[in-house]
């Protein structure tokens, strides 16, 4: 689909969108810190003149994703100058396509380039065809996935092989398992390890799906699965993916090291017109599962082209938001992903400490 060069403001729906100020201020060096071990290192002038690439370099494939530049000193990831299908072209097994809702390896790789270092453990627990874990091992982190579906952890163990075929350096590992009950599946050895864990919880399904062109348009089923596993995140409605979002994080948290940092991507969605506010519903969850949240990002889902955001929907956000206008509801087409993220304490946290998170939250 052809790129629309038309100024696109982030979706107002969303709460918080459109503000991007860290809830942690600079330490005097530019690198902006994110609670007890955690940063967000601020980037070299490379980074800022990608962000005004030019569309041809979106066409170049031999970029690796880690290349999606983002703007030094703030909150906002300019993680889409290239698209999805480039910033994966080579890098993934081609049935990668397959699922509904692959997270942008931009995204990914941003996170693990800013909260760890080479030789640290990063989990995904809701890892899907494994991007987190792809971009961690080509990284040189090690990394450690649970998928709920057998279809999907058997394509990121495929991407694990092949990141590895590459010559990434980090060891990957996927264990097909609910990650509900993370502790069960994991090795206790781990208990207390990781660095950072990247995940993004179920959306709705007018945000996801796939589309072939050929001779025939083939919309392809826009679903996690059938719909009668009642035990997947995705058919659970808000309080009940709520819930069951905290029991995963309570479970990274005890995974996570002492100043171990949670990044979450999450967006808003509509359904029967009334908005789904999954990003504070996430913010609830880290909370209740002892996580402190220290920044709210943004991760650009449109590229940054001449002071203008270009956008890139999928097809089903197209029709989803033809059909609310249609129908006088005045939407607009999502710009970001919200990027929550989250500390585990270094000491227990306390209840002072609990209501200022909600306060901020």
């Amino acid at each position: 689909m052809a790129e629309s060069r038309t100024a696109v403001a982030a979706d107002p729906d969303g709460p918080g969108h459109g503000t991007t100020t860290p809830t942690n201020p600079t330490d005097g060096t530019g690198t902006r810190r994110n609670g007890p071990g955690g940063r967000h290192r601020a980037y070299d002038a490379q980074h800022r003149t990608a962000a005004s690439a030019t569309t041809a370099a979106d066409t170049n494939p031999d970029r690796p994703a880690l290349a999606a530049p983002s703007l030094a000193g703030l909150s906002v990831w300019a993680t889409a100058q290239r698209t999805g299908p480039v910033q994966r072209r080579g890098r993934y097994v081609p049935d990668s396509v397959q699922h509904p809702a692959r997270m942008l390896p931009a995204i990914a790789a941003h996170a693990i380039d800013a909260y760890t270092d080479p030789g640290d453990l990063v989990l995904d627990p809701m890892s899907g065809i494994g991007t987190t874990l792809v971009e961690a091992v080509h990284a040189g982190r090690d990394a450690l996935g649970i998928e709920y579906e057998s279809r999907w952890s058997d394509i990121a163990d495929a991407n694990l092989r092949h990141a590895h075929t590459q010559g990434a350096a980090g060891r990957g590992g996927i264990i097909r398992g609910d990650a509900t009950d993370i502790l069960s599946l994991v090795p206790a050895v781990l208990i207390g390890q990781a660095a950072l864990v990247v995940t993004s919880p179920p959306y709705g399904p007018t945000v996801h799906g796939l589309v072939r062109t050929g001779d025939e348009l083939d919309i392809r089923d826009n679903r996690y699965n059938d719909g009668t596993d009642r035990g997947n995140l995705a058919y659970r409605d808000l309080t009940g993916l709520a819930d069951g979002f905290a029991q995963i994080l309570r479970g990274c948290a005890t995974l996570l090291r002492p100043g171990g940092t949670v990044v979450v991507t999450a967006r808003p969605w509509r359904k029967k017109g009334e908005l789904v506010d999954l990003p504070s519903a996430v913010i609830g969850a880290g909370i209740r599962a002892g996580l402190v949240p220290t920044e709210r990002c943004v991760a650009l889902l449109a590229a940054v082209r001449d002071g203008q955001l270009v956008a890139r929907p999928s097809f089903f956000q197209l029709q989803s938001v033809r059909k609310a206008r249609a129908a006088g509801t005045p939407m607009h087409l999502i710009a970001h992903e919200d990027v929550l993220i989250f500390t585990k304490p270094v000491a227990p946290i306390t209840p002072s400490i609990q209501d200022d998170a909600v306060g901020r939250g």
